[in-house]
Order: structure tokens, then C-alpha cells, then sequence
């Protein structure tokens, strides 16, 4: 019997080996993604305290586009940027979330780049 593999379960494992690594500090926050099909969601969290800084995703109520293409991903980017330069957070350490660095997450990472972030 042939068994398909779970990809979830994949991206969790990569994620995991990821976290092992990487960890967000008051002083260098971690920029967290997540994608989903339809919307994708950005936080800048201090691993060190437990808590989520800023934050910004398509499901918002004055996000009006469609949330799943690179576009939204992009818009995203920018605005957790602007919402962590009010709050005087410019350097942050990029967590992919498991998922490849490619398309909507990559998309993201340009946005809070272009947005002024440094990672």
C-alpha cells in the first residue's frame, strides 16, 4: 500500500529545525509567516517575554483584496513594517515557517524589506 506523505507534517518538522536555531530577542524580534490558501498572516514576536509585538494579515477588516496571491503577500510585508517602525523595531530575524522561500512568503519578506525592515 502505497502511504501519501503528510506534507502539514513536513513543513511542521522543517519548522521545528528552523526554531531550533533561530530565536527572537527583545533587541531582534522574529518575524514570524504563515500561509494558508487563502490568506497569509505576519507577526514580529519576542520569544524572550512570550509576546507578539506587532502583527498583520490578510484577514483584516481593511484588507479588501483577494488574501492568497503575492500581491496581498507584498501589502502584508509593508504593513507589518510600518506598524514595527512605530513601534521603534527595525532589525527582526526572518522565520519562513517551514514553508520554502518562495512566491507569498518571499513576496512578504521584499514588502517589510521595502517597508524598512532589516533582516
Amino acid at each position: 500500500m502505497v502511504k501519501k506523505p503528510d506534507s502539514n507534517a513536513a513543513r511542521i518538522k522543517r519548522h521545528k529545525r528552523v526554531r531550533g536555531k533561530i530565536s527572537g530577542t527583545p533587541e531582534c524580534p522574529r518575524l514570524c509567516v504563515f500561509r494558508s490558501a487563502k490568506h497569509i498572516y505576519a507577526q514580529i514576536i519576542d520569544d524572550v517575554n512570550g509576546k507578539t509585538l506587532v502583527s498583520a494579515s490578510t484577514m483584516e477588516k481593511d484588507f479588501t483584496e483577494y488574501g492568497g496571491n503575492k500581491d496581498a503577500a507584498k501589502k502584508v510585508g509593508e504593513t507589518v513594517a510600518k506598524r514595527a517602525l512605530k513601534k521603534k523595531i527595525d532589525t527582526v530575524v526572518f522565520d519562513r515557517g517551514g514553508f520554502v522561500y518562495h512566491g507569498r512568503v518571499q513576496a512578504l519578506a521584499d514588502g517589510a524589506r521595502e517597508g524598512g525592515l532589516k533582516f
